[in-house]
């Protein structure tokens, strides 16, 4: 129940003030901010002059970006306590822009930089020590120039932008704004308007197939009336990144996806084949819940049900401990830091009125991460802490431990923490309970996260991946050419352990990742991977093999973004190009399906 922000203990609120102790404090931060942005400017024209001027600007930066996380910081987080206030989202406008500002006057840096030969830039960094800090950005800067056109064609190319923009806002607008989702009848004689959220909650709720079956006819109903056009939209987004890989001299898109993280084809291409290969604990999950249900087919929409009643409530402070207690494998000072952040107040706790929906780590370099929660004392509850907590560690430790240049992490690492403390709560709270009922709720839990976060991501990569082929081979996507290739991929992943209505080849149409960022999801699922095998070596084999392993793992996350995300992974024994790593995910999912039949069976 949501409650004015007043009623609520401050030691369930995070404390702002260990960034700045007033507004006035942040409007001197900001000034400063905006004076130093202009020193900034004034050096442009000047890098060719020698090494220390390339360093003055790389230092300069550093101190802008610095200054910059406190000063953006601070009223995003004053905002999403309360959305209602105005006075805050106007001053939080007013570091957007001056954000906008900074962008703007250090957009001459990378250029003039380039127009330096790479070997005299090499030269200056073996006679300057201090500019070795900034050889891996500089020779990174490089590299991705290798794709970058002369001065003409990025210019037509930056005209062009403007319009690879449409086929996701056309899309947009379709699928929300225009959208008009019908109303349906429920067995009890409710009558529900099937939007995405309402439609959502009567799949997680609703035990009547019946009513599921009405609930996602009408949803979809929606989208088939237009499917021609999401047709033509999609074809556009698949035209577009072709356009722009062939621009750029890439052979195919992927490898234009690809390329700015230095990630090889062979990790997607691995990731698809081995996991179409290991859908065998999948299929065994889904007629596992058919016969649990005692369903006579057993359809999409009947996979989000639970296989039990189960109502209990989790107290936030009674899960701190087990939280902590469950990371045990990282080590003591993994934990005490844990700790830290839950006794630091680095954490807003339960909803209030205004306050923003969902859950988030916030890194504001220089203090320590801030954690957004909305706790309704659910088991997601729980777990999304554990999740947004790894997010934290990784943060404080890549702070700690890295220049501010390399302070940051890839996506492609970013959510193998968060998985990873997921994964060793489920294995702490299975060990400590002797209810067979929530035995049952947390490995359905568990298995339902892989099956989302791994399995079906993997299956929209591989969907998206042979469509965006197709473009590539000069062949015709059409309404019927997208049904088939989805219908088709479905089918590769799920077998005849799920039944398919006519429409769920057309459910592809309902997916955003596909118009507004392709070649992006397969990124859930490698992290997944990636976090299953890290939890093998954490908690197998003898003592100091646990132990290689997580100091091999705490490098990783002390390591930021220090080198491409494939070589630090390496370094921490993951090698996302072998198949043993993507299947370290099959074998999980089918040891608890083994688990999960001999709690139910």
């Amino acid at each position: 129940m949501s409650r004015n922000r007043s009623e609520i203990a401050a030691e369930f609120t995070w404390n702002l003030n260990d960034i700045f102790t007033s507004w006035d404090q942040w409007d001197a931060a900001r000034a400063l901010l905006e004076s130093r942005i202009e020193e900034y400017a004034a050096l442009k024209g000047t890098l060719a002059e020698g090494a220390g001027q390339v360093l003055k600007a790389f230092q300069l930066n550093d101190d802008l970006g610095k200054l910059a996380y406190t000063v953006y910081f601070y009223p995003s987080l004053k905002y999403d306590e309360d959305q209602r206030d105005n006075s805050v989202n106007a001053r939080r406008q007013q570091v957007q822009a001056l954000m906008a500002r900074w962008q703007e006057a250090t957009a001459w840096f990378n250029p003039e930089l380039l127009q330096i030969p790479i070997a005299t830039i090499r030269q200056w960094i073996n006679s300057n020590p201090t500019l070795l800090t900034y050889q891996f950005a500089i020779e990174e800067l490089f590299r991705l120039q290798e794709h970058v056109l002369d001065e003409k064609g990025e210019h037509l190319l930056s005209l062009s932008s403007r319009l690879s923009s449409a086929p996701h806002d056309s899309y947009s607008a379709l699928s929300t704004a225009d959208a008009k989702f019908p109303e349906v009848e429920l067995s009890t004689g409710e009558k529900v308007v099937v939007s995405y959220g309402q439609y959502r909650a009567i799949l997680a709720t609703n035990r009547q197939q019946a009513d599921r079956r009405a609930a996602f006819l009408g949803h979809y109903a929606t989208y088939a009336a237009s499917l021609n056009t999401y047709a033509s939209l999609y074809h556009a987004v698949l035209q577009r990144d072709w356009f722009y890989a062939r621009a750029r001299g890439y052979k195919t898109t992927l490898d234009a996806a690809l390329h700015g993280n230095a990630i090889p084809a062979s990790v997607v291409e691995n990731l698809i084949t081995t996991t179409r290969a290991g859908n065998g604990p999948l299929q065994r999950y889904h007629r596992l819940r058919k016969k649990v249900l005692k369903l006579e087919k057993y359809f999409p929409y009947d996979q989000s049900i639970p296989l039990v009643e189960w109502d209990r409530r989790y107290d936030y402070a009674k899960m701190l401990d087990p939280i902590v207690e469950a990371t045990k494998p990282l080590g003591a000072d993994y934990q005490k830091r844990m700790r830290q952040g839950f006794d630091g107040r680095w954490i807003d706790v339960y909803e209030n009125l205004g306050k923003r929906s969902g859950a988030y780590s916030a890194p504001v370099y220089g203090v320590h991460p801030y954690m957004l929660l909305n706790w309704s004392e659910t088991l997601d509850d729980v777990f999304t802490l554990a999740h947004e907590m790894g997010h934290s560690m990784h943060t404080m430790l890549s702070h700690e431990s890295q220049p501010f240049v390399y302070s940051d992490y890839t996506i492609f690492i970013a959510e193998v923490p968060s998985t990873l403390n997921e994964h060793l709560l489920l294995e702490h709270l299975l060990a400590n309970t002797n209810d067979r009922a929530e035995r049952v709720v947390l490995l359905q839990h568990a298995i339902d996260n892989i099956t989302s976060t791994f399995y079906t991501q993997v299956m929209f990569a591989d969907f998206e991946l042979q469509a965006h082929r197709k473009v590539e081979q000069d062949e015709p996507i059409t309404a019927e050419v997208l049904n088939e290739l989805y219908g088709s991929t479905f089918r590769a992943y799920h077998g005849d352990a799920i039944d398919q209505e006519a429409l769920t080849p057309a459910t592809w149409a309902r997916i955003p990742h596909f118009f507004n960022s392709p070649y992006y999801v397969y990124q859930y699922a490698t992290c997944f991977a990636s976090a299953a095998q890290l939890a093998k070596t954490l908690t197998a084999g003898g003592d100091a093999d646990r132990e290689t392993a997580r100091e091999r793992y705490l490098t990783l996350l002390r390591a930021g973004g220090s080198d491409h995300p494939m070589t630090l992974l390496k370094n921490a024994g993951i090698d996302l190009s072998q198949p043993e790593t993507v299947k370290a995910t099959v074998d999980q999912l089918d040891s608890l399906v083994t688990r999960l039949e001999a709690e139910v069976g």
